[in-house]
């Protein structure tokens, strides 16, 4: 029955290794149900109510997410928006937590127009096929990047931005012990590689003293109903609201284009022009999983690029999607238990899905200056700016520029086009 719904024999995959790749993205991305309420309890939202929000709209954006559009990606609140949430639209608008629901909710529903009238895919279908390969590989980078910081191996210097960690620390030499342990079963092609890294790594950590066994296992989540429907449409009109809609707008459409391109480029899910399959059903259920989760109470939810892992572990089907809806579920009662995979476990997977997907750029024309210039441009900036949204529009708008500087004017689409001119007037009047 589940390999008839999911299309799992015709994908190439199995059940198990479906299960294997939820397990493994839900143990990537599972961060989310501890670092989210920290995140939004600044707005001065509940912190234990929001544990449960995050994990039933991380539940219910994933499920649809496997059911509807048949991809493995999981889904959960976004990291860039519920710091944007918190930190600009309630403590530097003015705005109550409340209020920046009622603006979530109805980025969510435009989000759904826009799906509708295919106005994402047009823009992806729009996008060079050498942004389509640098954007991921940005991305990759990014990954990385986020992956050496959690282990420790980057660091913040005042002087330099960044430097290397301690060599002398645990947790770092420990994330590198799984990074290498990771690519060797990788090359070796066994089955699992990441998860098996994370497992290994977990048992390690617990005489190192780097994690502990819980006193529990079983915990009851506490209730979500001080968050659940409290949005406020009262002040829909105010100058900042509506700033505030539009940027988290911007915001949650470009992450998603981006995610959701790298992880199909990952799956194979794209045609020769590198165009996404079933693209409008992956974008529907990622714009109804946001509208839900201000439902629920939380921030823009979107796909996440960490969902790679799981297509790393062989994951092609939506079956990986439904395990990882249902493992939130399980969260909510098992935290103490999720709690043990210290960051050493999981930093390694981002740092070694980064590598696989800057891959792709070996698909980029580098005889083309016009083509390259931008690419790299997609690839640099993702990660130096922290911002996938803006590595796309860095990188758009000098392939345009660059193209018509060069009097290629032919090359550039119209969408193109329209998509540079938004981004300049975003600039400045935003």
């Amino acid at each position: 029955m589940l390999d008839k719904f999911f299309g799992i024999t015709f994908s190439g995959s199995t059940v198990k290794r479906e299960i294997i790749a939820g397990l493994t993205t839900f143990m990537t991305m599972s961060y989310i149900i501890f670092v989210n309420p920290d995140i939004l309890s600044n707005s001065g939202m509940p912190r234990d109510a929001l544990i449960t929000a995050t994990c039933l709209a991380a539940a219910f954006a994933s499920i649809l997410m496997g059911l509807y559009a048949n991809y493995p990606i999981g889904l959960a609140t976004s990291m860039t928006s519920n710091v944007f949430f918190a930190f600009v639209i309630v403590k530097s608008m003015g705005l109550s937590w409340q209020e920046g629901l009622a603006a979530v909710f109805i980025v969510g529903v435009l989000f759904i127009f826009i799906t509708v009238g295919r106005i994402r895919e047009l823009i992806m279908d729009a996008i060079p096929i050498s942004l389509k390969m640098g954007i991921p590989a940005g991305i990759g980078i990014f990954l990385m990047f986020i992956g050496l910081q959690s282990a420790g191996i980057i660091v913040n210097n005042d002087a330099t931005l960044v430097t290397y960690g301690d060599f002398h620390n645990i947790n770092m030499l420990l994330s590198i012990f799984g990074l290498l342990l990771m690519i060797i079963l990788h090359i070796r092609k066994v089955t699992g590689a990441i998860l098996i890294s994370i497992v290994v790594v977990t048992i390690i950590s617990i005489p190192l003293g780097l994690t502990k066994m819980p006193d529990g296992i079983v915990s009851v989540p506490p209730s979500a109903a001080p968050v659940f429907f409290q949005m406020d449409f009262s002040n829909i009109l105010n100058s900042n609201f509506l700033m505030a809609v539009f940027t988290m707008l911007f915001m949650a459409v470009f992450d998603t284009i981006g995610t959701l391109m790298g992880v199909a480029q990952r799956a194979g899910f794209v045609d020769e022009k590198g165009n996404m399959l079933r693209a409008k059903k992956a974008f529907m259920a990622d714009a109804l999983g946001s509208t839900a989760g201000s439902i629920f109470g939380v921030s823009t939810v979107g796909a996440y690029i960490e969902s790679i892992t799981g297509v790393e572990s062989g994951g092609r089907t939506g079956l990986t999607a439904v395990i990882i809806g249902l493992l939130f579920i399980f969260a909510m009662f098992f935290s103490p238990l999720i709690q043990i995979v210290p960051s050493a476990a999981t930093a390694p997977a981002l740092i070694f899905v980064g590598i696989l997907m800057f891959s792709v750029v070996e698909k980029i024309n580098f005889k083309d200056w016009t083509e390259l210039a931008p690419a790299v441009i997609a690839v640099i900036m993702t990660p130096l700016t922290y911002n996938i949204a803006m590595g796309i529009e860095l990188s758009i708008l000098a392939y345009v520029i660059i193209k018509a500087g060069t009097g290629r004017y032919k090359e550039i689409s119209k969408t193109m086009l329209v998509l540079s001119i938004i981004f300049i007037l975003k600039e400045i009047f935003a």
